[in-house]
């Protein structure tokens, strides 16, 4: 028999074991796959976590994006977490793209997006130029996941004046070729940086990132 302090013990590293499995996937396929299957309990697990980056880019768009029926796309929408907390804040024309269908299955059950698609960043999205009014990303465009080539395309699907808003690791942005990239577009002169916000860590209970800290960017398309 397993005790209540054992299960707790066993929950707290299966947990765990999940997150090292995202950051380490070696290609799209294996990520999706291992999102397909933490789907039904990645709420709980990120809660357990004290996650925190959906309210901090639900508040930034708040700031940005006045007009409730403007067309969002939340990029790498998981299970649909920050479009939840859109919803409450008014936002009705909310479309989330992911590479996990058991994920997009999640999202889809709590009925806040118009259109959910299983589309991967980095590649080629199936969108129109200019379509949306700000484009959002919370803890997609870091290790293993989405590379800094995803932009250019989230940058194209955004309209003039509108905003992209995401969020990056301090390791990552240095690491990862993400400050090059963003220093490279605003050298294109395709957008320029409006915000980035003070670094905090997002998942502060999760022992392997405690210390992992991140910022928010937001960048207007010119």
């Amino acid at each position: 028999m397993t005790s209540k302090s054992g299960r707790h013990v066993m929950t707290e590293v299966s947990r765990e074991r999940r997150l090292e499995q995202v950051y380490g996937a070696k290609s799209n396929a294996e990520l999706s796959a291992i999102y397909d299957e933490w789907a039904e309990r990645y709420d709980a697990d990120l809660q357990a976590f004290g996650y925190s980056y959906p309210p901090a880019i639900a508040g930034l768009v708040a700031r940005y994006v006045r007009e409730r029926d403007a067309p969002i796309l939340d990029a790498g929408a998981g299970t649909g977490i920050v479009g939840e907390v859109l919803a409450i804040l008014g936002y009705t024309r909310l479309t989330g793209i992911d590479l996990s269908d058991g994920m997009l299955a999640v999202a889809r059950a709590k009925a806040v997006y118009a259109e959910l698609k299983n589309q991967t960043l980095g590649e080629r999205l199936d969108f129109a130029d200019d379509q949306f009014a700000a484009t959002v990303s919370a803890g997609v465009l870091t290790t293993g996941h989405a590379p800094p080539s995803c932009l250019d395309e989230l940058i194209r699907v955004t309209r003039p004046s509108g905003h992209l808003i995401f969020t990056l690791s301090t390791p990552v942005y240095e690491e990862g070729g993400f400050r090059l990239k963003l220093e490279a577009l605003t050298g294109q002169g395709l957008w320029r940086a409006v915000e980035a916000t003070p670094t905090w860590c997002s998942l502060p209970r999760a022992p392997s990132h405690a210390s992992v800290t991140a910022r928010a960017y937001v960048f207007e398309v010119l």
